[in-house]
């Protein structure tokens, strides 16, 4: 554990020099494009073993790679997307055990959504957009798409924040270096609403440098639902910074809190810091490393599978990646996840920790 948060510090003190793009900008991959419409796609394939072995299969507080001990497809999907001046719209179908977990309350043919939008330049001359359907969110430092990210697996951070959101979103340049968001929604990752409220979210995004980003995300809303009838409104406040996204070194490091208010009870809170940092090797190799820790005391957005009332767990990892091909990746990646509290399941114990051993061969085209 303290050479892992060594090597860590090393990542965080080297300089990088690239361009970083934006965790909520899903249109990171190369398409084929003719005149104004442009068609990707991507695949995600991965094999999976937890040491915990879990009877049913699934690993525990996890939508992204998280079948154990089965040879399977966690996300593909086709990318069409189309672009004049003042018009584009975007429409991503996709497939994968992440969509059978993550899309488990929607319905019907809205469970195969990663993205579908429709956005008009309200003012040319500022660049001013206005997006509404299914968009991807702004919240922590990972996306739903691995190939953009310095580890293969998902951190807690963004296994319990939305990776989609539904509504209206406006965007306003505010400078050369800043950007601001405003998204009107129907709430917390919900495509159907499941409540006559309406949530509101922001976004400010800051460019310090082109090796620079970061990202500063609240979210109001009311969270009352059928199977939460007494959660009334949630407030969220995330941070995070993300340095480089191709130089010999990079990392990312993201924190977030939130408050959710219930009737008749008093108000919970949850939070989680994480930090991650990648060293290239060679051309076609680098290594990775994750530090994290995620605390939710009162079930706010993960129950115990033990039956207790939250959970506090951290993990830490490494990761090898290989450049096989110009579009395509491939990666080992060994996890261990400890903690104070008896949150995992080993042999029908409840146990403190486990491990984690993911291989996954990614391609996009």
């Amino acid at each position: 554990m303290f050479r892992l948060q060594w090597l860590l510090g090393c990542f965080l003190a080297i300089p990088v020099y690239s361009q970083v793009t934006s965790v909520s900008a899903l249109d990171t991959l190369p398409v084929t494009t003719r005149g104004h419409v442009a068609v990707g796609g991507y695949v995600d394939t991965y094999y999976g073993y937890n040491f915990n072995k879990p009877d049913d299969g699934n690993n525990p507080y996890f939508v992204s790679s998280a079948r154990h001990n089965e040879l399977s497809v966690n996300l593909a999907y086709v990318d069409v997307r189309y672009r004049a001046s003042n018009l584009r719209a975007r429409m991503a179908p996709g497939f994968g055990t992440y969509m059978d977990a993550n899309y488990k309350n929607e319905l019907g043919t809205l469970s195969h959504l990663v993205e579908a939008n429709v956005g008009v330049r309200l003012w040319p001359r500022r660049n001013v957009w206005l997006d509404m359907g299914v968009l991807t969110s702004p919240f922590t430092n990972e996306s739903a798409i691995s190939r953009d990210h310095l580890m293969y697996t998902r951190s807690f951070a963004p296994e319990n924040v939305p990776y989609y959101l539904s509504g209206a979103r406006l965007t306003v340049p505010l400078g050369s270096k800043w950007t601001g968001y405003l998204w009107y929604l129907n709430g917390w990752q919900v495509i159907r609403d499941n409540n006559t409220g309406k949530s509101v979210a922001t976004q400010i995004e800051f460019r310090p440098a082109p090796r620079w980003l970061i990202n500063w995300n609240t979210y109001t809303g009311d969270e009352r639902a059928f199977f939460q009838p007494d959660f009334r409104t949630r407030f969220f406040n995330d941070l995070y910074c993300i340095y480089n996204g191709s130089g010999r070194f990079s990392f990312t490091t993201s924190v977030y809190y939130g408050v959710q208010q219930r009737a008749g009870r008093s108000t919970a809170a949850w939070w989680q810091a994480n930090a991650i940092g990648k060293m290239k090797l060679t051309d076609k190799v680098s290594l990775s490393g994750r530090v994290e820790y995620f605390d939710d005391p009162e079930a706010v957005m993960l129950a115990n599978v033990n039956g207790g009332a939250g959970i506090r767990t951290g993990s830490a990892g490494l990761c090898v990646n290989v450049k096989v091909h110009d579009r395509a990746l491939f990666r080992v990646e060994q996890r261990q996840f400890f903690g104070p509290d008896a949150v995992y399941v080993h042999s029908s114990k409840a146990v403190s920790g486990g491990a984690l051993l993911v291989g996954s061969l990614t391609a996009w085209f």
